[in-house]
Parts: C-alpha cells; sequence; structure tokens
C-alpha cells in the first residue's frame, strides 16, 4: 500500500493542467514520487550523518534534490 493518497496526487495531475486522470496514471506517478522520494530522503540522511548530525534538515533535502 502506498503512502500517498490517490486524491491528491491526482489534484496534483490535474493541477499540471490535465483535465481526466485514470487510476492507473495516479498510481504509476505514486510509484514514481515514492521512488525519487525515497532516494531524496537516503540522500539527505547521509549528508546530515557527513555533517555529524542526526537530524535531517531541510537544507539536507535541498542538497540532495540539486545532486
Amino acid at each position: 500500500m502506498s503512502e500517498l493518497p490517490r486524491a491528491a496526487v491526482e489534484r496534483l495531475i490535474r493541477n499540471a493542467g490535465a483535465s481526466r486522470v485514470s487510476a492507473s496514471a495516479c498510481d504509476e506517478l505514486i510509484e514514481v514520487l515514492e521512488e525519487v522520494a525515497l532516494d531524496l530522503g537516503a540522500q539527505a540522511i547521509q549528508l546530515a550523518k557527513h555533517a555529524g548530525r542526526k537530524t535531517v534538515t531541510a537544507d539536507d533535502i535541498k542538497l540532495a534534490a540539486r545532486t
């Protein structure tokens, strides 16, 4: 089961300009977004550890997103 609600992802796609969104499109985007989020989170954790911290900060996330 995914962590992201389908309704929220559908709203994101609609905000991007789609007039209709299939359930399978929402499900696929959920999978992609969760994979990207997990990768970013792991990178941010490594950045925090490298800085000698246990707490992941917004700056860690921003830096991880740039790489």
